[in-house]
Protein backbone atom coordinates (compact mmCIF):
# COMPACT_ATOMS: atom_id res chain seq x y z
CA UNK A 1 0.00 0.00 0.00
CA UNK A 2 2.21 3.43 -0.94
CA UNK A 3 0.17 5.32 0.92
CA UNK A 4 1.95 3.61 4.39
CA UNK A 5 5.31 5.01 2.86
CA UNK A 6 5.95 8.21 4.43
CA UNK A 7 8.87 9.50 2.54
CA UNK A 8 6.98 11.61 -0.84
CA UNK A 9 4.24 13.06 2.11
CA UNK A 10 7.15 13.92 4.39
CA UNK A 11 9.04 15.58 1.71
CA UNK A 12 5.91 17.28 0.60
CA UNK A 13 5.00 18.31 3.77
CA UNK A 14 9.00 19.74 4.87
CA UNK A 15 8.99 21.54 1.14
CA UNK A 16 5.00 23.05 1.44
CA UNK A 17 6.73 24.58 5.15
CA UNK A 18 9.38 26.02 3.82
CA UNK A 19 7.18 27.69 1.05
CA UNK A 20 5.32 29.02 3.48
CA UNK A 21 7.86 30.40 6.23
CA UNK A 22 10.08 31.94 3.34
CA UNK A 23 7.94 32.71 0.74
CA UNK A 24 4.65 33.45 2.06
CA UNK A 25 5.02 34.92 5.81
CA UNK A 26 7.27 38.25 4.63
CA UNK A 27 4.97 39.23 2.37
CA UNK A 28 2.19 38.38 4.96
CA UNK A 29 3.79 40.55 7.99
CA UNK A 30 5.01 43.67 5.12
CA UNK A 31 1.18 44.26 4.94
CA UNK A 32 0.25 47.47 6.24
CA UNK A 33 -3.12 49.25 6.47
CA UNK A 34 -3.66 52.56 5.05
CA UNK A 35 -5.76 53.58 8.46
CA UNK A 36 -4.18 52.80 11.77
CA UNK A 37 -6.72 52.38 13.87
CA UNK A 38 -6.92 54.96 16.93
CA UNK A 39 -7.23 53.97 20.38
CA UNK A 40 -10.29 55.37 22.24
CA UNK A 41 -10.73 56.47 25.61
CA UNK A 42 -13.07 55.78 28.28
CA UNK A 43 -14.23 59.66 28.67
CA UNK A 44 -15.65 58.66 24.90
CA UNK A 45 -17.67 55.81 25.67
CA UNK A 46 -21.38 56.72 26.83
CA UNK A 47 -22.42 53.70 29.19
CA UNK A 48 -25.96 54.96 30.09
CA UNK A 49 -28.48 51.65 30.27
CA UNK A 50 -30.77 51.08 28.16
CA UNK A 51 -34.50 52.46 28.30
CA UNK A 52 -36.55 49.31 27.53
CA UNK A 53 -39.38 48.63 29.25
CA UNK A 54 -39.33 44.59 29.49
Amino acid sequence: MPQLNPAPWFAILVFSWLVFLFLVMPKTLDHTFPNEPAAQTMKDLVLDPWPWQW
